[in-house]
């Protein structure tokens, strides 16, 4: 209809315009507190960017000086990587050694014979054994492919296996030990026992053994010359060794040497087995140290004739009996009382328990460890024990099994050494109680003598300053940026990005009137900048020294304002100079104990860290700032809420008001058109 005007909907006076106009007014409260919340939150998050620069800077910076530091990393090189290195921790003392590879540790290895593709494994329960561990697998049958995935499955760092293509539709299955040593041999038992036959990886073998040293024909008189021997000690002989029930008894001060068959000696996997019970018996020092010695006199001899026997009169010395008593003999208890005697002449005790506790013990040796062995010496230097050896059995540890590889690609075996001279053996590649804090990694054999060096890892120290000095000049770019109101300062940071540079101008100068930030920066210069002298003698006592400074490459005879801003350059030749002649300087530098007590104390990291700390701690400077600046915005906040309100219920006032004025002139027009039109009707009519 053609003049209707429904208040609220239609705009015929601009009532909308005029009740926008009037709330823009009212909301400048509102606006202003929106805006203040805006620079609240600003500046919530540059102190936590700057916590966070100084947090990294903290970490940077303790690394200098705790136990971590890298001015006691080593680094260890080897002049045979191939076949031996080492990994060297920080305790370890700078040095170099000789080192010799005979053999890797290894492990057991086995190949069967070449097997049909379509191969089944039969049902069974299959048992491998390596040392202690167990692995057992109930199989319910199939293919070689899905048992090997069985024993994989549940392998659990005992045994794995493998199937290697052979020939054109031939599979060759592998089992594996995955523990090396000679202790670690790789044992079938049950059905795994039965399918290593049944596949050629293994094949029966009879055990042989034999003895020696058990009759008077084994026993030899000793070569050994005992040195340091006391005067009157009787040495040690064959004479008091006899055989007895068939073992060997051997009196204090007996001793005897038995040869080793050549066959049994030759063969790599030989053990000799005995036993041995040592009993105490009276001390034969107590007997010799009883007896006053006197000169030996000849009888006079003896004359017969005609079944008449006349003796001389015996000799007189015509000298006064002694009454001095000699030095006494000590007694003498020795536990080393078995020896392998080598080809080449030389001895090395064999390594056994404890004997002297007189208890019958079996002992049992492994030739390997002592290559080139000839004979095994017996020698009871024990004054006051007596021994009881039984014959010595020779074995074929392979054979003992009752079964042996037909297809080894390796054998369990112990890694075996040489260390400045000294044979060494382990079962493991990774050696660590050879050298002290030094683990030797094993790899090869080595062709020719290898040497091992340890030295300071100067690159490790280097990284972590540098890391340092990037931490330092991104804290104290930040520092700048937030204090300082000059755009230069972000234009001179030439490795930020675009985005980097946006964020930073609206950060420009934010706490210029704040002087925390400048504080702490000049605080931080004060300390890098100063001495510190821990030793009357000290090379290096200031960062400068290192090629560390605000202008370590100089102004080069021209000003550049960049230089003064307090960021740090590094002159890496220097640098590199000072970490190669005065290490033990620089650690001190960054952190050393004055008192004698064992803890850090002073030094430019520790006195940084010291500085920082007090900034970024639970309840330090910049937690308050930013918790006061939490209590703001959420006043703020508080006050928005309320602002929003008001200005809602004063649009809706306003919009009412001016809703109802439209009607009431809306009204007054149409009564203005009806009054109109009536007068006009009356003129037509009266015409």
């Amino acid at each position: 209809m053609a003049g209707l005007s429904i208040p609220g909907v239609t705009d015929t006076y601009n009532t909308n315009d005029t009740v926008e106009k009037l709330m823009q007014i009212e909301r400048i409260p509102l606006t202003r507190e929106q805006n203040q919340l805006d620079e609240y939150k600003s500046q919530q998050t540059a102190w936590r960017e700057v916590n966070t620069q100084l947090t990294s800077l903290r970490d940077s910076t303790k690394n200098l000086y705790s136990y971590e530091n890298p001015f006691n990393n080593k680094l260890t090189t080897s002049t045979d990587e191939a076949a031996i290195t080492a990994t060297a921790n920080r305790s370890a003392d700078i040095q170099s050694f000789k080192i010799d590879v005979i053999q890797p540790a290894t492990a057991d290895r086995f190949l069967s014979e070449e097997l049909a593709s379509d191969f089944k494994v039969p049902a069974g329960v299959y048992t491998y054994k390596v040392g202690e561990k167990q692995l057992t697998v109930n199989w319910k049958g199939g293919s070689l492919k899905d048992f090997s995935n069985a024993i994989n499955k549940r392998s659990n760092g005992i045994v794995k296996s493998m199937l290697v293509g052979a020939s054109a539709g031939k599979k060759t299955l592998l089992i594996e030990s995955l523990s090396t040593g000679k202790e670690n041999k790789l044992v079938f038992e049950g059905a795994a026992k039965d399918l290593a036959l049944e596949t050629g990886m293994i094949s029966t073998v009879k055990s042989s053994t034999s003895t020696f040293g058990n009759t008077s024909a084994d026993l030899r008189q000793l070569s050994y010359k005992e040195a340091g021997k006391a005067e009157r000690m009787p040495d040690i002989s064959l004479t008091r060794a006899q055989i007895l029930d068939g073992k060997v008894n051997v009196a204090p001060r007996g001793g005897y040497e038995v040869s080793i068959p050549q066959a049994a000696a030759n063969n790599p996997n030989t053990h000799i087995s005995f036993t041995v019970k040592a009993t105490s018996v009276q001390d034969i020092t107590e007997e010799i140290n009883t007896s006053i010695q006197e000169p030996v006199i000849p009888g006079g001899g003896l004359a017969e004739f005609g079944g008449i026997t006349i003796e001389n009169a015996s000799s007189e010395t015509l000298l006064p009996k002694s009454t001095t008593k000699p030095v006494p003999v000590d007694t003498v208890t020795s536990k080393n009382i078995f020896y392998a005697v080598f080809n080449d002449g030389t001895e090395r005790t064999l390594s056994t328990p404890d004997i002297l506790n007189e208890k019958e013990q079996s002992l049992d040796l492994d030739l390997s460890d002592y290559k080139g062995i000839k004979s095994i010496s017996v020698r009871n230097a024990n004054t006051g024990y007596k021994l009881e050896i039984s014959e010595f059995t020779a074995y074929d540890s392979a054979s003992n099994l009752g079964y042996a590889p037909n297809h080894a690609i390796t054998e369990a075996g112990d890694a075996i050494i040489k260390y400045e001279g000294i044979t060494i053996t382990r079962p493991s590649n990774e050696i660590d109680d050879v050298v002290p804090e030094i683990t030797l990694n094993v790899h090869d054999k080595t062709e020719k003598t290898a040497t091992i060096a340890v030295k300071v890892d100067t690159e490790a120290s280097k990284n972590a300053l540098i890391e340092f000095v990037g931490k330092y000049n991104q804290a104290v770019a930040k520092i700048n940026v937030l204090s300082q109101n000059k755009p230069e300062i972000i234009t001179e940071l030439d490795y930020l990005t675009d985005d980097e540079k946006e964020k930073l101008t609206s950060q420009l100068g934010i706490f210029s009137t704040d002087f925390s930030l400048t504080n702490i920066k000049s605080n931080m210069q004060a300390i890098l900048s100063s001495n510190y002298r821990f030793e009357e003698n000290s090379t290096v006592t200031a960062l400068a020294q290192l090629g560390i400074a605000t202008n370590a490459s100089g102004f080069s005879g021209s000003y550049s304002q960049s230089k003064l801003r307090g960021y740090l350059e590094i002159d890496e030749k220097k640098l590199d100079d000072a970490l190669e002649n005065h290490l033990d300087d620089i650690k001190n530098l960054f952190g050393y104990d004055t008192d004698g007590d064992l803890i850090i104390d002073e030094g430019i990291a520790f006195k940084l860290d010291k500085q920082i700390t007090a900034y970024t701690q639970t309840g330090g400077i910049l937690a308050l700032k930013t918790s006061t600046l939490d209590s703001k915005i959420k006043s703020s906040q508080t006050r928005i809420t309320k602002l929003e309100d008001q200005m809602e219920k004063k649009e809706a006032e306003l919009r009412q008001k001016y809703s109802s004025m439209q009607g009431s002139l809306s009204s007054l027009e149409n009564q203005q058109t009806t009054i109109s039109n009536f007068t006009k009707q009356q003129n037509r009519q009266n015409q």
